[in-house]
């Protein structure tokens, strides 16, 4: 039966579990759902990802959601495959851990926001929101001068080997980059080195491929 993504490439949350993937150099069949017409939030899709959002993931008879845990499973079960994506340190691990939530919770929200105004409102005859775009700027500017600290002390926010850490921020950083905010990232050196490090990657290459079928 093999590995199955069922996903929009318009989702980050999609892209990030396409990315580990390609990382892990894994086949793997990708199912588009039109989440244009909302089937997401339809049978058969509803099956598969009961809150009717993308991804859904099957591997097998085994089937997950939530694109993190979806990566971090990739991780594990496959971990002589490809990049190996994580530490063997305990200490290392906690490190690798506590900057995944970093991405969860604090990056990826006003990141989400600036997306939304900047991006896909962009494709639409929606206006975008300014004053949503500055409070999120403001946000994300906060965030990622933690970022800059922490990568003028080591190459990845995980320490010196790419992993999920980075691999998380790679949809967000990618559509971001091409609008005002690369500013925000230029400003702070260490971070764009590692954004320009990160977005290079050929596992990356290989999953925006998927963006020229959105």
């Amino acid at each position: 039966m093999g590995i199955k993504v069922h996903g929009s490439p318009l989702c980050c949350a999609t892209l990030r579990v396409v990315a580990a993937l390609h990382e892990k150099e894994l086949d793997f069949e990708f199912v588009l759902v039109d989440i244009r017409s909302g089937a997401h939030k339809q049978q058969p899709h509803l099956s598969l990802n009961p809150f009717g959002q993308v991804p859904a993931f099957e591997d097998g008879d085994f089937k997950l959601y939530e694109s993190r845990a979806i990566t971090k499973y990739l991780t594990y079960v496959y971990k002589s495959k490809g990049t190996a994506l994580v530490y063997q340190d305990l200490k290392q691990k906690a490190i690798r851990a506590a900057w995944m939530e970093v991405e969860a919770l604090q990056f990826d929200p006003p990141a989400t926001k600036l997306i939304e105004e900047l991006v896909f409102k962009g494709t639409t005859s929606t206006q975008t929101d300014m004053a949503i775009v500055e409070e999120s700027e403001a946000k994300l500017a906060k965030v990622l001068d933690v970022y800059e600290s922490r990568l003028g002390e080591s190459k990845y926010l995980g320490g010196e080997t790419f992993t999920l850490a980075d691999l998380h921020h790679l949809p967000q950083l990618h559509m971001l980059i091409g609008t005002q905010v690369k500013k925000v990232l230029e400003e702070r050196p260490h971070v764009y080195v590692w954004c320009k490090d990160i977005l290079a990657r050929p596992a990356w290459e290989k999953t925006i491929a998927l963006l020229k079928h959105a």
